[in-house]
């Protein structure tokens, strides 16, 4: 049985325990390892740290949630990180996620794990520009980990921008120079917290999102 220590500072927004999360995050290492033979879901140099540097990486976006937080939307969705962790802790508490991801075969494997987990996940094999936001639900919160810099970010995130919405991002050392960029064509707030996991790295919150008008 895996060490649950690394998930563990994250319990207390679990919507059931620590060892029924776990026990799910398991299941899910145990399908990815086998998924991983041939599809690369995640850098292999990372295997060993799963808990670590996946799960732990990912439900550390746990505490920046709120109790109205029930629609969720990942863009890339890859291997699922940071959205089906957060599915995993979410159960018992009303939450729906919609993970877009246009790769074939990483499409099945979420909808693999999704099943096998039960978990309230939607899987959209396609990309955000190939989506009318009419679609899916106004999203409370969009998250997105190691897909594309934020200026870019910013352009995908556009469309699906209600007024509450709020998008929370993985970022690593460039976090500065990408704000920088995205702020010479795009309005928003931002909070800028530390990474629990990753020395250079942030979890950026961006509200507001509106693009600047061309001068």
């Amino acid at each position: 049985m895996a060490d649950f220590k690394a998930i563990t500072p994250y319990a207390a927004h679990f919507g059931r325990s620590l060892d029924e999360v776990g026990r799910d995050l398991e299941s899910y290492a145990a399908l990815l390892r086998k998924w991983q033979v041939v599809q690369n879901l995640v850098s292999r140099e990372t295997l060993g740290s799963m808990w670590e540097r996946h799960f732990a990486d990912s439900l550390q976006v746990l505490p920046l949630l709120t109790a109205t937080d029930r629609e969720f939307m990942d863009l890339g969705s890859g291997g699922g990180f940071p959205a089906l962790p957060l599915a995993v802790a979410s159960k018992g508490l009303d939450r729906h996620f919609v993970l877009v991801e246009p790769t074939a075969r990483k499409v099945s494997f979420l909808r693999t794990v999704a099943r096998e987990l039960d978990l309230n996940v939607t899987v959209i094999g396609r990309r955000s520009d190939e989506i009318d936001s009419r679609e899916t639900p106004e999203p409370d919160v969009i998250t997105s980990r190691a897909l594309a810099a934020l200026p870019l970010l910013c352009d995908w995130m556009e469309p699906f921008f209600a007024e509450k919405t709020r998008a929370i991002l993985h970022k690593g050392r460039e976090h500065v120079d990408e704000l920088t960029e995205s702020g010479a064509h795009w309005h928003y707030d931002v909070v800028v917290n530390k990474s629990d996991t990753d020395p250079g790295g942030v979890i950026l919150t961006i509200t507001n999102l509106k693009r600047k008008s061309a001068s």
